[in-house]
């Protein structure tokens, strides 16, 4: 179970100045290597190091192996890990001094410079104001209910998250079902491989509901690290405190807008600029002539909360919070205020005062929730009803725009229809997953005034897409600037599969030592009903459309058999009825999470066997086996289980088909004939079945 153990490094130090994620895909470079090659040497760097984040807009391979000369390394010294660690903070000093001090990308923001010892202060405020809701919501919890309530002025919250329990009962605080609370270990003493899976469940179930976790490991929280424990809690907060700004749950808030164009607007943003807009929306009709533009020096003074409160609950006002010119002052008779709304509990006056954003957002978050001041019955109401989608669009939206902001994009997706229509997030992602791809020099960066630009770095990510083999027959960029739902998702779903079977590829390839050999669906088929039956189980899984798949008890049979002690078997039901399948599902997408999956389905997909979900619960679950069998080492006498990978694609026009493979019709060509709705035979793709 070496999977669920951090990378630890011997020397204090070195270890202190990486986080989890940076040591892991650092190790994985690593081993790939000393695969591949039997050895890491010093000359073997350049082209590792040249495709790391850090380095790649600077430094190409001659620039890196002109610094190492310059450091005075053998290029012929073989290199352990911890030195492999050492050479790359080395080259880093160098490389930032060569820079004339500029900041280099690192993949992790959190990456410490190489001679000075990062110091992160904690905000005690937001811990009180944390450790409350914390205390407030899960009060009654069964397990957490004897820890409860936590003291903000010790360390009890850091001890308690030790274990994994409380984060992954947030979790399920801020999104209710998220995760299904049989996956997580709560007995009184965890051993660390238990511990380590509560871990691994919350930060994947953290990024299926919106968090942004690229910074943060399994192991910084079994260290409790506290500056990133309390990243991650303001995110879970923040995210149910915001969870109603959104046309679907606030069909009133069509209100704040004046047509259906801006309606498509409204839906492009984020929960926290809708706060702002609802905000805004009441101070003006209150009279407040400045605009509030973020949560922080906007409203220090008290003032536009004390405007927002008189006009939202003017059974409360009181005229001296106008009248008085001490901040404090106003700010007390402001939480005076919205005390009596029973908004209470996350700032103190000198947290207005002193700007607190995330303190202050949480405030008027809380102020939205407790009494938004739409009306009820608009005339507007009808354009809110024109730009809701049906069930399963919505729930691909929300899959996708999950999975592209677990990339760790420098852009932030909120509602996928609306933020790709420019083609420059499309192009982001891109570069993520297939690198060197994307012509920055060609690309243009919101905000993007002329129409034509959006046209132009959209005609850029079809040329990738055609480029990268997906099928894309009669799709042009225009259609995705136009806002066309059902071809984005189409070419959404390309990209993310085309991203998981090179993973499997490059994983196949370092452990079996075969290059260039594709891994197709048919692969990751035969490659799960063989994990099933080796493991003496009898269901098998005739495609990603088997219907028989709805029961779950196929996926709990495949993670128990890459894992046998995952599967908790008394918890399982038959599946006859939908009150039994949906308990599996729910069951399946915890477990594949508390295993170390990162997934975005809901159990409808699974009950509902929604073929491309199926198809990524499946593949995350053989990626995760055979990252096992990488870690181990002994993937040469375990890889019998891979099953044969297709051959190579030719060069004569055969590689869609052999891409694609016979499995995966319907999971590119149909979605992208149907996309179309192209009735023309002779337009389709000629390598179609």
């Amino acid at each position: 179970m070496s999977g669920f153990v951090g990378v630890l490094v011997s020397d204090p130090w070195l270890q202190s100045q990486f986080t989890q994620v940076e040591l892991r895909s650092l190790k994985s470079k690593f081993v790939s290597t000393r695969t591949q090659s039997g050895r890491v040497t010093v000359g073997d760097l350049p082209p590792i190091f040249a495709k790391l984040r850090a380095f790649t807009e600077m430094f190409n391979e001659d620039g890196i192996e002109a610094m190492l000369g310059e450091a005075g390394f053998n290029m012929e010294e073989e290199l352990d890990f911890e030195s492999f660690l050492k050479a790359y903070i080395n080259l880093q000093s160098r490389a930032t001094k060569k820079t004339g001090g500029k900041k280099l990308k690192s993949s992790v923001s959190f990456l410490k410079a190489a001679t000075t010892t990062f110091h992160h202060n904690i905000n005690e405020s937001e811990k009180a104001s944390y450790v409350s809701h914390i205390n407030s919501y899960l009060a009654e919890d069964l397990f957490l209910k004897k820890y409860l309530p936590l003291d903000a002025t010790t360390n009890d919250l850091f001890d308690l998250v030790k274990d994994g329990v409380l984060l992954c009962k947030l979790i399920n605080v801020a999104v209710p079902g998220t995760i299904d609370e049989r996956a997580i270990n709560t007995k009184g003493t965890l051993n660390p491989w238990e511990r380590n899976e509560n871990h691994t469940l919350c930060l994947n179930s953290a990024k299926a509901i919106g968090c942004t976790v690229v910074n943060i490991g399994t192991q910084d929280l079994v260290e409790a690290r506290p500056h990133l424990v309390l990243g991650l809690i303001s995110q879970i907060i923040k995210i149910q405190l915001l969870a109603d700004l959104n046309l679907k749950k606030t069909p009133q808030l069509v209100e704040l807008v004046d047509d259906s164009k801006e309606v498509e607007e409204l839906l492009g943003l984020g929960p926290e600029k809708v706060l702002l807009k609802w905000m805004n929306f009441h101070l003006k009709k209150a009279g407040y002539s400045k605009q509030v533009t973020n949560f922080s020096s906007d409203v220090k003074d008290g003032e536009a909360y004390a405007y927002l409160l008189n006009a939202l609950a003017p059974e409360h006002s009181s005229p001296a919070s106008l009248d008085t010119k001490d901040p404090t002052e106003r700010a007390n008779m402001v939480l005076v205020q919205a005390e009596k709304l029973d908004c209470k509990g996350y700032l103190t006056s000198k947290d207005i005062v002193e700007g607190s954003p995330n303190l202050n957002l949480a405030f008027v978050a809380q102020i939205f929730q407790h009494r938004n001041g739409l009306s009820a019955d608009t005339s507007k109401m009808s354009f809110a009803e024109m730009m809701t989608d049906d069930a399963q669009t919505s729930r691909e939206e929300r899959c996708f725009r999950l999975w592209i902001n677990s990339l760790g994009t420098a852009t932030y997706v909120n509602n996928v229809f609306e933020d790709i229509r420019n083609g420059w997030v499309l192009l982001e992602v891109l570069d993520k997953v297939s690198p060197g791809s994307v012509n920055w020099k060609l690309a243009s960066k919101p905000p993007i005034k002329m129409p034509f630009r959006k046209v132009e770095n959209c005609n850029q990510v079809i040329h990738i897409g055609k480029d990268l083999c997906f099928s894309l027959v009669n799709v042009a960029g225009n259609d995705i600037v136009q806002g066309n739902k059902k071809l984005i998702l189409a070419y959404l779903w390309q990209l993310m599969r085309f991203t998981m079977l090179q993973l499997l590829k490059n994983l196949r390839s370092h452990s079996s030592h075969s290059q260039g050999k594709e891994i197709t669906d048919a692969d990751i088929l035969k490659w799960a009903n063989n994990k099933v039956k080796k493991a003496g189980r009898t269901s098998q899984m005739e495609s990603f459309k088997d219907k028989n798949l709805s029961n779950g008890i196929f996926f709990l049979e495949l993670l128990s058999a890459v894992e046998p002690r995952v599967v908790n078997w008394s918890v399982v039901t038959k599946g006859e009825t939908d009150e039994d399948k949906k308990l599996n599902a729910t069951y399946i997408i915890s477990v594949a999470r508390k295993l170390g999956c990162s997934i975005f389905l809901l159990p409808e997909d699974i009950i509902e066997v929604n073929q491309k979900m199926i198809l990524t619960l499946t593949a995350s679950i053989m990626y995760w086996s055979l990252q096992q069998q990488g870690y181990s080492e002994s993937s040469a006498a375990e890889d019998s289980d891979v099953p044969d990978a297709s051959p190579p694609p030719s060069v004569d026009g055969e590689k869609e088909e052999v891409l694609v493979g016979e499995v995966s019709n319907w999971t590119v060509d149909d979605a992208v004939s149907d996309a179309t709705e192209s009735t023309h035979v002779e337009e389709k793709d000629p390598y179609m079945k």
